[in-house]
């Protein structure tokens, strides 16, 4: 079972695996109950106002200060944090990727991760990285915390268990993950390999969009965040902790597992959104509004209503605008867009984005429908519609996106991706009724 969580609004939540081990009406007694540690995990400033302070209180077994010793340097050579500038030979361009393939070698999640683009400083807690994954095996008793950032995990294909500190989260495709930074945690596979997205986030932690004129309802409601209840391991046997911090990556062997939080309360927690729950708004008359109607989770910036990242997804819906493009019209940004595609197809690209692909759009380069999808949508007789089996999503943010070298070398990179344009034509000649044969 889960608890109802929201992010970013200071909601306070509580859950315990043995019965009184939360302290009730404080929250560091003199001597807490089954003889736990009492500890608390911070995610904003002492000093934030109520509403951004985010800390739990963790009752565990042993204090943190026993899962750590001496750090030696550990290598992740495909996990790259930002800044990552200048090391690949590959110009300016819009691009798009094919799906990556699970490595046949034992992969768990870490060694899994594999950097596509950076953006912003992680060391300045602004900006983003967004990564693949692949794995086909558990992180048995290896266990990772990641001081930069906290990651929004999309899984494409298979399941994935986060046996975190906090309890237990299972993530299936159509479903997302938050693992807030500082959060210990390990990976394992539900059904067999798995492929997905991860947004790492260096700044301001995700958080639910301002609705405006929408009111109280639609987009992502708070009732449908979920949090896990208690769960703890208590296991006397080698185990290795890995941290990132400030873009290296680090290990320390323990002679325990850390994951021994007996009860927790707070509102600093992991949480996961089923995405099938998202209540999408449109035109119901003509016209086509902004992507900004199809946000998730937002990371707020210094600058009002301007992203440090935007997660957005395209899932299905009806279609009913009269006299209007349906599709996503043709535009340049002065946001840059990574996007991935769950599962189904996109409207604005009914060939060549596949599920696990990629696409990256980067600030201020043109982009929008195929030559095909343009035609087709420009001639098409105007019936309600529903766009059903699909599930697109964007990382948007509005920071360049720096390509890594193994982005820029990947063999699954599509060469004649900018050629899905060259169909377009000009269609002006002079009259008001243009030409659109």
């Amino acid at each position: 079972m889960a608890l109802s969580y929201m992010p970013g609004f200071g909601n306070d939540f509580e859950t315990e695996s043995l019965p009184g081990a939360l302290p009730q009406g404080r929250n560091s007694p003199q001597r807490p109950a089954y003889g736990l540690y009492a500890e608390q995990l911070s995610g904003s400033p002492f000093t934030a106002p109520r509403g951004a302070n985010e800390r739990s209180w963790l009752y565990r077994i042993r204090p943190s200060v026993k899962h750590t010793g001496r750090f030696r340097p550990v290598d992740y050579p495909l996990w790259k944090t930002a800044p990552n500038v200048g090391n690949h030979e590959l110009a300016l361009g819009q691009y798009r990727w094919n799906p990556i393939s699970v490595p046949k070698d034992s992969t768990d999640f870490l060694a899994g991760v594999r950097t596509m683009t950076t953006g912003g400083d992680a060391l300045g807690q602004s900006g983003m990285a967004a990564h693949l994954y692949v794995a086909n095996d558990d992180m048995t008793d290896d266990h990772f915390f990641n001081a930069d950032g906290e990651l929004l995990v999309v899984p494409q294909v298979g399941g994935v268990r986060f046996v975190t500190e906090m309890g237990i989260i299972e993530v299936k495709p159509g479903e997302i993950c938050i693992l807030p930074r500082g959060l210990v945690f390990k990976v394992e596979m539900i059904d067999g390999p798995v492929r997905g997205y991860i947004c790492e986030n260096y700044g301001a932690k995700f958080t639910l969009p301002h609705r405006g004129p929408i009111g109280a309802n639609c987009l992502a409601n708070p009732r449908d965040f979920k949090t896990p209840v208690a769960w703890f391991e208590e296991k006397e046997a080698p185990c290795r902790l890995i941290v990132k911090w400030c873009g290296k990556f680090y290990a320390t062997e323990l002679d325990h597992s850390p994951l021994d939080v007996v009860a927790w309360h707070g509102n600093y927690a992991p949480y996961k959104y089923d995405l099938s729950t998202f209540s999408p708004v449109g035109a119901i008359l003509f016209d086509h509004p902004d992507p900004s109607i199809f946000t998730v989770l937002t990371a707020p910036s210094g600058e009002e209503g301007t992203a440090n990242v935007d997660f957005v997804i395209f899932p299905p819906r009806w279609l009913v605008a009269e006299d209007t493009f349906r599709p996503p019209w043709y535009h340049r940004n002065i946001m840059s867009e990574f996007m991935g595609l769950v599962q189904g197809q996109y409207d604005a690209k009914e060939e060549g984005f596949v599920p696990g692909g990629v696409s990256l759009h980067n600030m201020m380069l043109a982009h929008g429908p195929d030559a095909s999808g343009f035609d087709k949508a420009s001639h098409v007789e105007l019936q309600p519609v529903k766009l059903d089996h699909t599930l697109a999503f964007m990382f948007e943010t509005r920071f360049p996106q720096m390509l890594t070298r193994y982005a820029a070398e990947l063999d699954t990179l599509q060469d004649n991706y900018i050629d899905c344009w060259k169909g377009l034509k000009k269609r002006f000649n002079g009259t008001p009724e243009g030409d659109w044969s």
